[in-house]
């Protein structure tokens, strides 16, 4: 069975290799789901690893429904990563009422090629998923990224199992895989599953320190962007 780790740094990317992990998911930003990690990152992950590493092309949090703009930065991004000899995407995007924009995902499939393309956990917000894994592989996608539209995929389990059933592709189980509940992905004859295996560290003492979190942007149903009429408020107020 296939096990793919969800990294977030460098040190996440080859404590996973040594780890005995077939692959990687390099990315950002965990707590959001994680977004597309940084060209430095990007560039030092796949010189140093021998395993395969696979990109998450996501140009922000929130929900997957995609700007002109932020759809040319996915394309960008993609082309970076295939100049650096990236062995996958994992992206995708979706229309504001939450069927897959097979449109668009379909240029980022081709774009990515010849790449492995895996569509992301996106397919969790889709109402009739069964029925979009089936028109993604119409469009070359080669793995879906799922929790079988639960908040885990232990708790998705029986849907997994069902799609997998339904379709050639691989189905791989993410969202909450543990040590404790791994064995049970491939008892239901899923070939790959997707985990970060995270522990914290590195501690620093932050008494007294204000925070630097921002839980206004902590948001999935809107996107925050720079206002120009507060931008130039505040420019016109000590220009």
């Amino acid at each position: 069975m296939l096990v793919e780790v969800c990294a977030n740094s460098f040190e996440s990317a080859m404590n996973a290799q040594r780890a005995g992990a077939d692959r990687v998911e390099l990315c950002s930003e965990l707590g959001v789901g994680g977004i597309t990690p940084s060209a430095g990152l990007i560039q030092m992950v796949k010189s140093e690893l021998s395993i395969p590493v696979h990109v998450l092309v996501r140009p922000r949090g929130g929900h997957f429904t995609y700007s002109d703009m932020e759809f040319e930065v996915m394309k960008a991004d993609i082309l970076f990563c295939k100049s650096l000899g990236v062995n996958g995407i994992v992206s995708g995007v979706l229309h504001d009422d939450f069927s897959i924009d097979m449109e668009r995902t379909k240029v980022l499939v081709e774009l990515a090629g010849p790449m492995h393309f895996t569509f992301h956990r996106a397919l969790d917000w889709v109402a009739e998923p069964l029925e979009a894994i089936k028109q993604l592989g119409t469009i070359g996608v080669d793995t879906v990224l799922t929790s079988g539209g639960e908040t885990s995929a232990e708790k998705g389990i029986k849907k997994l199992e069902a799609w997998q059933r339904n379709t050639p592709m691989t189905i791989m189980a993410g969202g909450g895989v543990s040590p404790k509940n791994a064995t049970k992905f491939k008892d239901i004859g899923l070939r790959a599953i997707h985990c970060s295996g995270s522990s914290f560290g590195n501690r620093v003492d932050l008494m007294d320190k204000i925070t630097m979190n921002s839980t206004k942007h902590l948001v999935e149903n809107e996107v925050a962007v720079s206002d120009p009429i507060t931008v130039k408020a505040i420019v016109e107020a000590v220009k």
